[in-house]
């Protein structure tokens, strides 16, 4: 009885320092890589030794697993946004001469459909090789960063941005070594691969009036990086994880086209020149608890701080036109808080169930329509089948809400024409976004 009341005093220690805390986190960043740890909340990520997906959540752990394992799966995201209370408009001085003086700002057109996020998988694959008691080996293919934004052709705020893609696919060969019951140290080498896309419609004043610019940027690079972990295990109940994943700096290279039909009618045609980008992801740290209850209940408690202040502008040049866009991001750095559980239910099933609070690290002043979110509730259940001792079946459903959040963007742009700076023109944009999703995850491992 005594030993029960110290696991429950340190159990609601532990949560109360998670959400007593005030922060930021979120962006860009991808937690799908298990489907397990998605049932309660991904709060045991670098603590919570249960498959060969903790060669992502902590490449420590391999050396806890008793035998070689495979884990595939994914999870299937279903994003719903809400557009409301928009306002969009142009003003240029160029529109004194073409309204007789009477106004410099013209309204903009369009429509706010929302869902702009199509739904999207996000799979992975894991194998964990323990080599005796001590050492262990691992390999992992996931997808730790991603974003896609891709609003109807007619979107009022397509001045702004009217599609954003971004997606890193990663390869992890990993190593553990467990030096004692309670000591085990990981390290992993990711090889990263990142493909971008942007898109927005640029006005531009012509000699045939006013018109808008299609203007594509698309680039790919290659790059390196690494992680860390330690497990420390004081009592077989009790295990403390500790995860840090570097950064990754990427410079994309590709191409930059703008067409439309004024500029074809004007005999210029596509306009195109080379594009470049530095795009740098950040460093994330990960600490989480788990504490055995029972032997059938587990709790789990987990905290994550990204470093978001790297991403602080999308800056696209090109070998001809120099500068071709920039859109200023000022990043905070960021946090995230879990906690959930896992019951086992019987001897082939367990039930599970978590909570997360993810921080926005996106500015009031510069949130944009491409990555329009803010603070973030999580809520997840779960539940693992293992019909043998050789294979289990893990499924899982998040729920996601996002706090109503407001885009308030101004942009000013200005296009070469036929040799000619066209008159400048700023476009405006405020509207309301009220985001939810909907995840639903399975996942299968098999044991050797």
């Amino acid at each position: 009885m005594h030993n029960k009341f110290k696991k429950l005093t340190l159990a609601a220690a532990v949560a109360s320092v998670a959400f007593v805390s005030q922060a930021q986190a979120g962006g860009y960043q991808i937690n799908e890589q298990s489907v397990s740890g998605q049932g309660y909340g991904h709060a045991g990520r670098s603590s919570n030794v249960h498959d060969a997906t903790i060669v992502y959540g902590n490449p420590a752990g391999m050396s806890f697993l008793d035998r070689a394992q495979i884990t595939v799966g994914g999870t299937f995201l279903n994003v719903n946004s809400d557009i409301s209370n928009v306002r969009a408009s142009q003003s240029s001085p160029a529109f004194l001469q073409a309204t007789g003086g009477a106004t410099d700002t013209l309204p903009v057109a369009g429509t706010n459909d929302g869902d702009m996020v199509p739904g999207t998988l996000i799979p992975f694959a894991f194998y964990a090789h323990p080599v005796n008691e001590k050492l262990a080996f691992g390999f992992g293919v996931y997808a730790p960063f991603g974003s896609k934004t891709e609003y109807e052709n007619g979107f009022q705020g397509r001045n702004q941005g009217n599609y954003t893609e971004v997606k890193v696919m990663t390869a992890q060969p990993t190593v553990s070594y467990r030096f004692n019951e309670q000591w085990s140290v990981g390290a992993g080498l990711t090889y990263n691969r990142v493909e971008g896309e942007l898109r927005r419609q640029v006005p531009v004043a012509t000699p045939l009036g006013l018109s808008e610019v299609d203007s594509r940027v698309e680039g790919d690079d290659e790059a390196w990086g690494y992680n860390l972990g330690v497990i420390y295990q004081p009592a077989p109940e009790t295990t403390f994880g500790l995860t840090y994943r570097s950064k990754v700096d990427f410079n994309l290279e590709g191409s930059f086209a703008a067409n439309s039909p004024v500029l074809d009618q004007l005999g210029i045609g596509t306009v195109t020149d080379t594009a470049a980008l530095d795009l740098t992801t950040p460093e994330t740290v990960n600490f989480s608890l788990t504490q055995e209850m029972s032997d059938k209940l587990k709790l789990m408690f987990g905290v994550s701080w990204a470093r978001w202040s790297r991403f602080d502008q999308i800056l696209v040049t090109g070998t001809e036109r120099g500068e071709i866009t920039n859109e200023q991001q000022n990043y905070s750095n960021a946090w995230a808080f879990s906690t959930g559980g896992e019951y086992q239910l019987t001897p082939t099933v367990a039930l599970r169930a978590g909570v997360a609070l993810d921080f926005t690290p996106t500015q009031d002043e510069t949130r944009s329509v491409r990555i329009p979110s803010d603070d973030r509730r999580i809520f997840s259940i779960g539940a693992g089948w293992s019909p043998t001792p050789d294979l289990t079946l893990d499924v899982a459903y998040s729920y996601l809400t996002e706090r109503s959040t407001q885009v308030d963007q101004s942009k000013t742009d200005s296009f070469t024409v036929a040799g000619q700076q066209t008159p400048p023109i700023t476009s405006n944009y405020s509207a309301d976004y009220k985001n939810e999703a909907h995840g639903f995850g399975a996942q299968l491992t098999y044991r050797f």
